[in-house]
């Protein structure tokens, strides 16, 4: 739902913010006041057409801001810029979007009825969700879908199998050949590793042999070897020992050093004897590692990735190697899913033809009570889709058709030329069966064209009883409607310095019987106009209870069917 709107500078709005609440919203003022504007920028925020004429004349930039809640509780701040030259820039959470982005983030929590480019129930294909919500399809809907699922995931994997015996045979040769060569190679984990360090060893034997000589005769075997020195400086530190105590700590690790140096001489002695200096073992590890660096060049780049690859195309060569047991076995479960998706299909189908009877003749009553008495509603279902058109809502394509007036033939709901018959279509199908989520916003602007009245009052508690549900943001001219807002906004237009300045402010109590007076009689307001305001705000409450019996009645027929 929409929290927050600000609007600065779009056509005549200089400067405007309104704070909405849940449940319905309606909007009054005089023809001109900038009632639509208000709606044509909620339409800027989810992604509608901009233009150049929007900008208020002498401004740089359009701007509309809004907060959005989600149905999860989150907010969202929505941001469009319109500039001057017909530029618009789109902000979502102040990140720069397209807008696209924003008729895909923010499209399914606004409906606009009354602008056709914006309304969802023109699409055809949401009309089935209709009766299924009307009827109270959802068990057998749920399990037509999980039916089309298991079908559909058999079906992608039968494709998949299904080669043609030079693309199979060709895949098989090429995952063998790749595998022969990485199998051939028998490459172990860590052994370019290895390998790279013996070669560093053997690329350097020489130098290593004579350095470890050279430590082995200074420690041990030369005639100044450190270890006969340091048996002197044993004897030495004895001596003083026993003449001065504290020479003890010195003594006491000796043992320790001399068995380490020793064990030093001893690796140095057999180092250099163990290195095999012969060109041949170079040469051996030179062309190991040449023959692990083509096959990470061609299946690495690292060694671990090359040993991947290997499990993949053994994988892959068994799979294949099975491919006509696989494929049999598939198309004897793809069969028997096929008869369970088609029998659970046609059981729904059969449920939506009932439930569509029902549903057009409530419709029709429905829309009676809205002013239009004489129309005729139909919902035409096509033929049983073909395998290439099934989808997990079944087998069905199905479309409202309508007649608003006599003699006139049933036409798709899309071309229904009265922006105020098909807000009023509208509401009497949300009404009815209803498929927003909870907390979206609907938007109607000319729901009140051609009726007044007793019509009228039915319109506005059909409208705050849908505000029970979703937001509701209405646009009328009929005190009857705006008596039943939970909330009501007042929109004047006036002059200031020569330009004309639309506000938008929130009346309540005396301020609101002020306003449906106005509406009432115009700018005349005599005190019985004042008490008829009062009464109509005071009577509303029980038309409301009895719009929303019926519609729970009718409810509670349409599931008992």
């Amino acid at each position: 739902m929409i929290r927050f709107l600000s609007i600065r500078h779009l056509a005549v709005i200089e400067a405007l913010e309104v704070e909405f609440e849940p449940g319905l919203n309606v909007l009054t003022g005089e023809t001109g006041a900038g009632k639509s504007i208000v709606v044509e920028a909620v339409g800027l925020l989810v992604g509608g057409r901009a233009s150049a004429d929007l900008v208020r004349t002498g401004e740089a930039a359009a701007t509309i801001q809004a907060v959005f809640e989600t149905p999860d509780g989150r907010e969202v701040l929505v941001r469009r810029e319109v500039s001057a030259q017909g530029r618009s820039r789109a902000f979502l959470d102040d990140e720069l979007v397209t807008t696209s982005a924003l008729k895909e983030r923010l499209g399914p929590l606004v409906d606009l009825h009354g602008q056709h480019e914006h309304q969802l129930l023109l699409d055809a294909t949401t009309h089935l969700d209709l009766v299924d919500a009307y009827g109270a399809l959802e068990a057998p809907g749920e399990r037509t879908a999980v039916a089309f699922g298991a079908w559909r995931a058999l079906q992608t994997e039968l494709e998949a199998l299904r080669l043609d015996d030079r693309q199979k045979a060709a895949r098989v040769d090429l995952v063998t050949f790749q595998l022969g060569e990485i199998d051939r190679a028998k490459p172990q984990p860590g052994e370019d590793e290895e390998l790279a360090a013996a070669r560093q060893v053997l690329a350097n034997a020489d130098r290593l042999q004579r350095l470890s000589a050279e430590a082995y005769e200074a420690l041990y075997d030369g005639e100044q070897a450190a270890l006969a020195s340091l048996r002197i400086v044993w004897k030495r530190l004895e001596e003083l020992h026993a003449l001065d105590p504290r020479v003890a700590p010195y003594l006491e690790p000796r043992e320790a050093i001399k068995s380490q140096l020793e064990d030093l001489a001893y690796f140095l002695r057999g180092y250099g004897a163990d290195i095999d200096a012969s060109p041949q073992r170079l040469q051996e590890v030179e062309d190991r590692l040449a023959l692990l660096e083509r096959l990470k060049r061609k299946y690495g780049p690292t060694l671990g990735e090359v040993l991947d690859r290997q499990r993949a195309l053994r994988a892959e060569l068994a799979a294949l190697e099975r491919c006509e047991e696989r494929t049999a076995e598939l198309e004897t479960a793809l069969a028997a899913a096929e008869r369970t998706f088609l029998a659970e299909a046609r059981a729904l189908s059969k449920a939506r033809r009932e439930a569509a009877g029902r549903f057009t003749r409530a419709l029709e009553r429905a829309l009676g009570e809205l002013a239009m008495p004489r129309t005729r509603a139909e919902v035409r279902f096509g033929p049983e889709a073909p395998p290439t058109r099934w989808s997990d809502r079944g087998l069905d394509e199905a479309e409202f058709f309508l007649s608003p007036n006599p003699g006139e033939e049933l036409r798709p709901l899309a071309r229904i030329a009265s922006g105020g018959e098909l807000s009023r279509v509208t509401l009497a199908l949300k009404t009815l069966a209803s498929t927003d989520a909870p907390g979206k916003t609907l938007i109607f602007d000319e729901v009140d064209v051609g009726i007044g009245g007793a019509v009228a009052d039915v319109v506005g508690a059909r409208l705050q009883r849908l505000g029970t549900r979703c937001q509701v943001l209405c646009i009328t001219h009929l005190p009857q409607i705006a008596a039943h807002g939970d909330v009501h906004f007042s929109i004047d237009k006036s002059v200031r310095g020569q330009r004309t300045v639309t506000t938008v402010s929130r009346v309540d109590g005396e301020a609101r019987d002020l306003e449906l007076a106005r509406m009432i009689g115009g700018a005349a307001l005599s005190e019985p106009v004042l008490a008829s305001a009062r009464e109509m705000r005071q009577t509303r409450r029980r038309s409301e209870g009895e719009e929303k019996t019926k519609d729970e009645s009718e409810r509670a027929k349409a599931k008992r069917r």
